[in-house]
């Protein structure tokens, strides 16, 4: 059935249907009674009933009329809490969004972001999904997740990648390890060390077993682990020495842990934002979206050595 009626139409038939006269209703909704007479035969004609019986002296519902006002009660308070808690997200700054991240950027990086963003909007909730990068994409691919930040998704056909920094791996190890003493170190310098890797389920993992792959003299894994972070306490632990992304390590003021560039090869990754193309995003996953494009790293390429 085609809707041939609008909102006006229908608050014209609550008011007459509460005041029982034409005049008063029309007063009540500041127009005049032949236009407010238009309204109720419009609604009347698109729903092919009569919702209103008429008499010179008082207006009354039909069964029909009744029943329908009764319904429509419930769909106009729906509508106003609807539109209410709009404007509570756009004028009082509140609301809820839910952003998916890959571990690895949450501790040092996304934390410190998500703490300013709380000064400027105290009453947003912010609701994090850690995940590996597959996990991720699919939050956001599926809609469980407003956007993510991650380093897959830029070759999705169905996935906006909006690119925020570019980041190194590092050497990850205690202030009191031989390497922490080096400007820099190669890749095989690690082999000489008790090593802490990632898993194979780990994004991390794939980019560097692609980007090792022709490389010699690696070193071999004594632990492996699910997520950088896990690493980091096993490297903070004095366990090991670990390639982490460099986002993952805390500054240079941190009183155990230092990161080292690592060389021969130098490893890169991409982080950026994803969302879904072609769909809006909810007014506080907007808000924060857009804070996490105006953040701007001020550590530039990462992988500087932080000792």
């Amino acid at each position: 059935m085609t809707i041939n009626f609008n909102l006006n139409d229908l608050q014209a038939f609550r008011a007459v249907a509460e005041l029982n006269n034409f005049r008063k209703a029309a007063e009540a909704l500041h127009i005049s009674q032949p236009a407010f007479s238009r309204r109720i035969e419009k609604l009347e004609e698109a729903l092919g009933v009569r919702l209103l019986d008429r008499t010179t002296r008082r207006v009354s519902l039909t069964s029909v009329g009744r029943e329908f006002d009764r319904k429509l009660q419930q769909i106009l308070d729906d509508l106003d809490q609807t539109l209410l808690g709009i404007r509570g997200v756009t004028t009082t700054r509140m609301g809820e969004v839910t952003i998916a991240c890959v571990p690895s950027t949450v501790y040092y990086f996304l934390s410190q972001v998500i703490s300013r963003y709380h000064e400027r909007y105290p009453k947003i909730r912010v609701k994090l999904l850690d995940a590996s990068a597959n996990e991720v994409l699919s939050a956001v691919s599926c809609g469980e997740a407003d956007f993510g930040l991650n380093f897959v998704g830029n070759q999705e056909p169905e996935i906006e990648f909006r690119p925020l920094l570019e980041e190194r791996f590092v050497a990850a190890c205690r202030r009191d390890h031989p390497l922490a003493k080096h400007r820099r170190v190669k890749w095989a310098d690690l082999a000489e060390y008790d090593y802490i890797s990632v898993s194979k389920a780990s994004g991390n993992r794939l980019l560097l077993d692609q980007a090792l792959a022709n490389v010699s003299g690696l070193p071999y894994s004594i632990y492996e682990t699910q997520h950088v972070t896990t690493t980091l306490g096993l490297v903070e632990a004095g366990l090991g020495v670990a390639a982490v992304p460099s986002i993952a390590m805390p500054g240079p003021d941190h009183p155990l842990l230092v990161s080292v560039p690592l060389t021969d090869p130098v490893i890169t990754r991409n982080i950026g934002l994803i969302r879904r193309k072609g769909r809006s995003l909810p007014p506080a996953a907007q808000q924060l979206y857009d804070f996490l494009s105006e953040m701007k790293s001020t550590r530039g390429k990462r992988g500087s050595r932080r000792a």
